[in-house]
């Protein structure tokens, strides 16, 4: 049993970097992507180690094609973060749960990343001011993070529902029939 179990951890880890690797590459709307959802739901799913990794082969892989950039360590330890942290909050999750943690993951992503554009990037000035125009200048983009995450989360653990109960509805008609 843990064979399969294994089997199936690499099986839905390899989909989900697969999924995240598209849908970076494919046209969408700026900050409209699926990679802290798969960190929160691979976190939720995975072994930690798993469900860690996940997300930031998702992003290695895309970004050596959309192309390198001088935050990507902020970001990828963003979504690193996001895992570990679903690992040990949704272990048994919840509606509420899930939810809490989307919502927190979002607004954390903005802050750490805005933060750093506004430390790093020289586009700011390193003032009151300039901080509050980072972020003022930001939200546009939370906005789409925000639904991004909520819709791809859900449909991920949607789909991870339907087809747990599909499985376990399959194995109890294969458990009774004879051989």
């Amino acid at each position: 049993m843990n064979t399969i179990k294994a089997h199936l951890n690499v099986g839905i880890a390899l989909c989900l970097i697969v999924i995240g690797v598209s849908l970076r590459l494919l046209p969408h709307p700026a900050n409209f992507a699926p990679i802290a959802a798969i960190s929160i739901f691979g976190g939720s799913v995975l072994p930690r180690k798993l469900a860690v990794w996940v997300p930031l082969v998702a992003m290695m892989l895309s970004d050596v094609v959309i192309g390198l950039y001088s935050l990507m360590p902020v970001i990828w330890g963003c979504y690193a973060l996001i895992a570990l942290a679903s690992s040990l909050w949704l272990r048994q999750p919840t509606l509420l749960k899930g939810a809490v943690l989307t919502v927190s993951s979002s607004v954390f992503f903005f802050v750490v990343t805005n933060f750093a554009v506004w430390l790093a990037s020289g586009m700011y000035p390193h003032s009151w001011s300039g901080i509050v125009a980072c972020y003022t200048l930001a939200v546009p983009f939370f906005r789409n993070t925000l639904l991004s995450d909520a819709i791809y989360t859900s449909a991920l653990f949607g789909v991870y529902a339907l087809a747990t109960a599909q499985s376990k509805k399959l194995l109890k008609v294969a458990s009774q029939t004879p051989n």
